[in-house]
C-alpha cells in the first residue's frame, strides 16, 4: 500500500468526457487524456485491503490492488505484467466492461470506489506506446490442431491460450473480419478498433491463424471441422436476438440494433460509403435501456437524427445502490453514458416503465410512429395503466433488447452437443461439451453476459482443452462454468 491515507486525501476523479458539441462530429473515443499525476492519485486511493472482494468482482481475479500499488509508485512496467497474467485483453475491458470490480470495492461501502477501469486502460495504453506489448511464440509445438469458432473476446482469449501453448490454432469467423462484437457490435466512439487490430496482429505473429467469411456449419461442416482438427471450441456467442411480436413488427424502419450497428462500424472501416440504415433527418426510437440502446443512441446522434427517444419496459433504476443489492453486489443504477449525455443535449427523452403496443405504419409500409403505454411493474407483469396511451413519431426504431442464446441451425445441430433449457451449451468443468473433444466458451455456454466473463471462460476453456489433449497444462487453473459473480 503505497500511500495509507490516499483514501482519506483524494477523491473519485475520472477523465473529463469531451464537449458534446465537439465529440458528436467524429468517431473517436469520448475521454479527454487523463494527467499521469492525477491517475496516480486514484491508483493511491485503493486500500490494498486485507480481503481484496475487487478479485471477487471481476471473473478475470485481476491482481487490482498489486497494479495499483505499482502505478502510484511508477513501476509500470511491472504493473502492466501483472495485468497480463490473469487478462489477455485489459485494453477491452478497460473501456467496455461495466466494472463490477468496482461495485465489490471496499471503499465502496461508504465512499466511492476507486477507479479501478481507467487505471487498467491507462497501464495497458501505455505498455503498447512503449513497445512493452510484443509477440509470445511458444518454444515448442505440440502438433496438435485446434479450432476456434468465433472471434469474439471468448475466442480470442482461448485463441491466444492454445497458441501460447503451443498447438497449432485456427479461428474461424463468419464476418469479413475478425472481433466478433468488439468489431461489428461496439461503435467506435466506445472503442477505437485501432486497440482490437494492434492485438490481433500481436496474435498473428504469435502463430494464430484467422479465417474470415467462413460460416462454420455451412462453408464448412461439422464433420469436416473435427476431421481435421484435434478440438474444437464453441466461442460463437449468444446471437439470437430477443423480438418484438407486436402489430406492425414487418414495416421497414423497424430494425435489430445488430442490423443497425454493424453498418456505421463498415463506414468507420471504409467498407461502405454510408449506411443502408441512417438516422439522419429521422424521428429515432429505440427500445431497450441498457448498453447496446446506448450504443443506438449515440450512433443516431453522429448520423444526425432530428429526434431520439429511448424506451425502457423496466422502472428508472435509483441511483443509490437499494437495500435489495447490498455490497458487494452488482447494484443496478441509473447511469448516465456519454450517449445519454448526447441524447439530452439534443433535447432527448429516455422513458422508463413504458411498453410498446403498436409500429404505425404510413401508406408505403414503412414506420412513421409507435403506439406505446406506460405499465406498472415488474411486480405486476407490467400491468398497463389506463389512460395513458399515446403515440411517438419514428422512421427509425431500433431493438436493443438483448438476447436469447446461441443459434442452434447449422453447427449446433451437426455437432449435436448437449443444450440447457435455455438453449445454451452445456459445459462441465473442464468446458467439454457432451461430445468428444468439442468445447464451448462464452456467451453460448453461458448466455449473454459481460465481456470480462468471455474472457475469463476462453482462458479457462483454453487449459481444459490444453490438459485434454496433452494430459497436463500450464495454462491458468478453470473457473467452473457455473460459478456466478457478486454481479
Amino acid at each position: 500500500m503505497a500511500d495509507p491515507k490516499g483514501f482519506l486525501t483524494h477523491q473519485r476523479e475520472l477523465p473529463n468526457r469531451r464537449p458534446v458539441d465537439v465529440r458528436i462530429r467524429d468517431w473517436r473515443e469520448v475521454y479527454e487524456e487523463f494527467p499521469e499525476g492525477s491517475l496516480n492519485k486514484q491508483a493511491a486511493r485503493c486500500m490494498d485491503c486485507g480481503i481484496p472482494f475487487c478479485h471477487n468482482g471481476c471473473p478475470l481475479g485481476n491482481l487490482i490492488p498489486e497494479w495499483n500499488d505499482l502505478v502510484h509508485r511508477g513501476t509500470w512496467r511491472e504493473a502492466i505484467e501483472r495485468l497480463h497474467a490473469t487478462n489477455n485483453f485489459p485494453e477491452f475491458t478497460g473501456r467496455l466492461c461495466p466494472a463490477p470490480c468496482e461495485s465489490a470495492c471496499v471503499l465502496g461501502i461508504n465512499s466511492d470506489p476507486v477507479t479501478i477501469k481507467r487505471v487498467e486502460v491507462e497501464i495497458i495504453d501505455r505498455a503498447f506506446a512503449e513497445g512493452w506489448v510484443t509477440p509470445q511464440p511458444p518454444a515448442v509445438r505440440t502438433g496438435k490442431k485446434v479450432a476456434v469458432i468465433g472471434s469474439g473476446p471468448a475466442g480470442l482469449a482461448a485463441a491466444q491460450q492454445l497458441t501460447r501453448a503451443g498447438h497449432d490454432v485456427v479461428v474461424y469467423e463468419r464476418a469479413d473480419r475478425i472481433g466478433g462484437l468488439l468489431r461489428y457490435g461496439i461503435p467506435e466512439f466506445k472503442m477505437e478498433k485501432a486497440h482490437l487490430d494492434r492485438r490481433i496482429a500481436q496474435m498473428r505473429a504469435e502463430g494464430t491463424e484467422f479465417r474470415t467469411s467462413v460460416n462454420v456449419g455451412v462453408d464448412v461442416t461439422a464433420d469436416e471441422l473435427r476431421a481435421s482438427h484435434d478440438a474444437v471450441v464453441l466461442a460463437g456467442g449468444a446471437t439470437v436476438w430477443r423480438d418484438l411480436a407486436v402489430p406492425g413488427r414487418e414495416l421497414d424502419g423497424v430494425h435489430q440494433a445488430m442490423e443497425y450497428l454493424p453498418l456505421s462500424n463498415q463506414v468507420q472501416e471504409g467498407d461502405l460509403a454510408a449506411s443502408p440504415i441512417s438516422a439522419e433527418g429521422k424521428n429515432v426510437v429505440v427500445i431497450g435501456g441498457g448498453d447496446t440502446g446506448a450504443d443506438c443512441i449515440g450512433t443516431a446522434v453522429r448520423q444526425g437524427a432530428r429526434s431520439i427517444t429511448q424506451l425502457e419496459i423496466m422502472p428508472r433504476p435509483p441511483e443509490a445502490r437499494p437495500a435489495g443489492q447490498p455490497w458487494p453486489t452488482y447494484p443496478m443504477l441509473f447511469k448516465m453514458e456519454s450517449a445519454h449525455e448526447e441524447l439530452h443535449g439534443m433535447g432527448g427523452d429516455r422513458a422508463y416503465a413504458v411498453n410498446t403496443l403498436e409500429f404505425v405504419g404510413d401508406e408505403n409500409g414503412h414506420v412513421k410512429a409507435l403506439r406505446v403505454v406506460e405499465v406498472e411493474g415488474p411486480e405486476t407483469r407490467f400491468k398497463p395503466i389506463p389512460g395513458t396511451e399515446r403515440e411517438i413519431p419514428a422512421e427509425l426504431v431500433t431493438l436493443a433488447m438483448g438476447f436469447l442464446g446461441p443459434q442452434r441451425e447449422g453447427l449446433l445441430d451437426q455437432l449435436g452437443v448437449e443444450l440447457d433449457q435455455r438453449g445454451n451449451v452445456v459445459r462441465d468443468g473442464a468446458y467439454a461439451t457432451s461430445v468428444d473433444g468439442v468445447f464451448a466458451a462464452g456467451d453460448m455456454g453461458r448466455g449473454q453476459s459481460l465481456i470480462v466473463w468471455a474472457i475469463a471462460e476462453g482462458r479457462s476453456a483454453a487449459a481444459g482443452v490444453d490438459q485434454w489433449l496433452m494430459g497436463r497444462t500450464a495454462l491458468p487453473t478453470a473457473i467452473p462454468p457455473t460459478a456466478r459473480p457478486l454481479v
